[in-house]
């Protein structure tokens, strides 16, 4: 378990970052995009070292688009779409894949927009698990449904032993931090959906302007 308090991993916070992440015409606001992923760090981090390979990236990730947010453009940013817009019309986004922009924005979200869905399918496996179901095998099958398509072979091959070191499933309920089984069990029941809502919007943005491929 991480040390300090503020560190510490609560579930109720991945949700109610999730439930202010979408206006009401559905646009996704990135400042609660940053909060959410921030929880799910905390998340990743609170199991021990296995996940740092992804939360690390997470970190980095989250850091530049705080700092697109706190730029002079950073109305820009405000939301997925007004970002997505603004780089498009400003050529800010390697569409051509000539390796120019590195750390847009579109970019830089795009690696976090893979990552919650993996997630989102390892945690919504959580959620219906029994007592005696593998966690290694949830989170390897939800992985191997999402990141790890855009993985190499050798992050691919570490993510696979990682996976054989997780705690069993009490260890993971009881990082939620929300109290009983039942309880975890009632709360995934509702950020679940969020995530996944979050992710279908952006990746219906992404597709309509050619953005999944970003190298």
């Amino acid at each position: 378990m991480a040390g300090s308090e503020n560190q510490k991993f609560c579930l109720q916070e991945v949700l109610d970052s999730f439930q202010l992440c979408l206006s009401p015409n559905k646009e996704v606001y990135v400042e609660h995009y940053v909060a959410g992923w921030r929880g799910l760090v905390k998340f990743l981090n609170s199991l021990g070292s296995v996940f740092g390979f992804i939360s690390k990236d997470a970190v980095s990730k989250i850091q530049i688009l705080v700092n697109f947010l706190n730029s002079e453009n950073g109305s820009q940013y405000a939301t997925v779409q007004s970002m997505v817009k603004f780089e498009l019309d400003n050529k800010l986004v390697d569409v051509d894949k000539k390796g120019i922009c590195p750390e847009s924005g579109c970019r830089t979200l795009l690696r976090l927009h893979r990552a919650l869905r993996w997630l989102e399918l390892f945690l919504e496996r959580l959620r219906t698990s029994k007592e005696d179901d593998k966690t290694s095998v949830m989170c390897r099958e939800a992985y191997n449904e999402s990141l790890a398509q855009h993985h190499p072979w050798v992050v691919r091959t570490a993510a696979g032993m990682a996976f054989f070191a997780l705690p069993g499933r009490p260890t993971f309920f009881e990082v939620m931090d929300v109290g009983p089984p039942e309880q975890v069990v009632a709360i995934l029941g509702k950020a679940v959906p969020l995530i996944s809502e979050v992710y279908l919007i952006t990746e219906e943005l992404y597709l309509k302007h050619n953005l999944l491929d970003l190298p």
